[in-house]
C-alpha cells in the first residue's frame, strides 16, 4: 500500500461562526484546501492557530505544510504603516504561520504558501508587500480569472510551463522580494504571481488560488517533494 504523506494546511479561526443551531468560535478551512491535498494524492490535516513555541512540534509530524489564503499580513510585520484599504489585523494567525514558515524552512519540510501564504512567505524571509492593486478581485466574494505566464526554468515553470488562466482574489502582492526568493511567474501587469526558493528543500508560494481550480499540478508538486522525503 503506497502510503500516503501528511500535508497540514493553516486555517482561520474565528470568532462567531455559524452552523446549524450554532453560533461559536470555530477553526475554519473552506473545503476546497482539503479536496485539493486529497485529489493530488495527500492526507489533509488542519492546523488552527496555536502558540508559536508549538510551531516546530507541529511541523516535525508532517510530510509538507500549506500555508493557505486568508486576511491581509498585519504591515508592522514588514515595517510599513498601514494603508486605509489593508483589512483588520490577523494577528494570532500571522504569529502562528510565520512559525509554522520558519520551522518548515530550519527542518527542510516541503512548503506552498497559497495567496497570503505566499506574501507571508515572502515577509518571513525580509520581504515587503504592496498593500493595495486593483484588478485582481473586481467583485467582493467572487473569484476572478486571469493568465500567469511562468519563468522557464523554475520549479513552477517546469510544473506549468505554458500560460496558465487562474483563480485570483487579492488586493495585496509582493513588492521587494524576500532573501533568496526568485519571481516565477507573473500576471499580464507585472503582478509577481509566483515565487520560490532554489531547493531543497521544495518551496513555492503562488499568488492565486488553486484549491478553487481543476489544475492539480501545483499541489501535485507539493505532495510529490513531501513524498520524497
Amino acid at each position: 500500500m503506497t502510503v500516503r504523506p501528511l500535508i497540514g494546511v493553516s486555517t482561520y479561526l474565528e470568532a462567531g461562526a455559524r452552523w446549524g443551531v450554532w453560533k461559536l468560535e470555530a477553526a475554519l478551512l473552506p473545503a476546497g484546501y482539503p479536496r485539493l491535498v486529497q485529489h493530488a494524492g495527500g492526507l489533509a490535516a488542519m492546523l488552527p492557530p496555536d502558540a508559536p513555541e508549538h510551531a516546530a512540534a507541529a511541523v516535525a509530524r508532517l510530510d509538507g505544510l500549506v500555508v493557505a489564503g486568508g486576511p491581509d499580513v498585519e504591515p508592522v510585520r514588514y515595517g510599513a504603516a498601514p494603508d486605509p484599504r489593508t483589512g483588520p489585523p490577523a494577528r494570532a494567525r500571522d504569529t502562528w504561520e510565520l512559525a509554522l514558515i520558519e520551522a518548515a524552512l530550519a527542518a527542510g519540510v516541503p512548503l506552498l504558501g497559497i495567496c497570503r501564504g505566499m506574501q507571508l512567505l515572502n515577509v518571513a524571509l525580509g520581504g515587503t508587500l504592496v498593500q493595495h492593486i486593483d484588478g485582481h478581485a473586481e467583485v467582493p466574494g467572487v473569484f476572478g480569472h486571469h493568465p500567469v505566464k511562468p519563468v522557464p526554468g523554475t520549479v513552477y515553470g517546469d510544473l506549468a510551463p505554458e500560460e496558465t488562466s487562474v483563480p485570483t482574489y487579492h488586493h495585496q502582492a509582493v513588492d521587494r522580494l524576500g532573501e533568496g526568493l526568485l519571481a516565477s511567474a507573473h500576471a499580464p501587469d507585472g503582478t509577481v504571481e509566483a515565487v520560490e526558493l532554489p531547493g531543497p528543500p521544495w518551496v513555492l508560494g503562488v499568488q492565486w488560488h488553486p484549491e478553487m481550480g481543476t489544475d492539480l499540478r501545483v499541489m501535485r508538486g507539493l505532495v510529490a517533494a513531501a513524498s520524497a522525503r
